[in-house]
């Protein structure tokens, strides 16, 4: 093997080993993650949410708007009213992640959220939230649905 082909070849495996160490480098980053906030800006109500992923949830939210299939249907109306220029995509609370790469975020996002929608408030008129069921109020709706399937089933 000539010097050439022998550098050409060592290069080659560092270049290798570097683009595998940024891949895995990559890999264990995370995408920003946190609390946001969809904020109308014609009458300043605000839908507040949490993601593991705030660009790609802004995405989505951004889509559903515009193919008019958002699950949230009053936030839906007002943006076919107002149109999308009216509405401001914001970040109101950014998580660090933690050196812990088996980490699950989930619950930090929901205690996070939480304080969020304590302090904002985003209901009726402040915003497009639905407060959350206690879990006296999230039980109850389960018997009251298995009574309904049972009683559906001896008819």
């Amino acid at each position: 093997m000539t010097f050439d082909k022998l550098a050409a070849c060592r290069t080659r495996k560092a270049m290798n080993s570097e683009q595998k160490a940024l891949k895995k480098e990559y890999q264990q980053g995370h995408a920003p993650m946190g609390v946001f906030q969809i904020r109308n800006l014609v009458n300043e109500k605000v839908f507040i949410g949490s993601a593991l992923n705030l660009p790609g949830i802004f995405n989505r939210h951004k889509f559903e708007l515009q193919m008019g299939g958002h699950k949230n249907r009053q936030l839906q109306a007002e943006w076919n009213e107002f149109g999308a220029d009216k509405f401001a995509f914001e970040v109101l609370d950014e998580l660090t992640p933690v050196s812990d790469p088996q980490h699950d975020y989930r619950e930090d996002l929901t205690h996070l959220e939480d304080l969020w929608l304590e302090k904002l408030q985003p209901y009726s008129e402040q915003g497009y939230n639905e407060p959350k069921k206690t879990k006296e109020q999230r039980l109850r709706m389960i018997a009251e649905t298995r009574m309904a399937a049972a009683l559906a089933e001896t008819e």
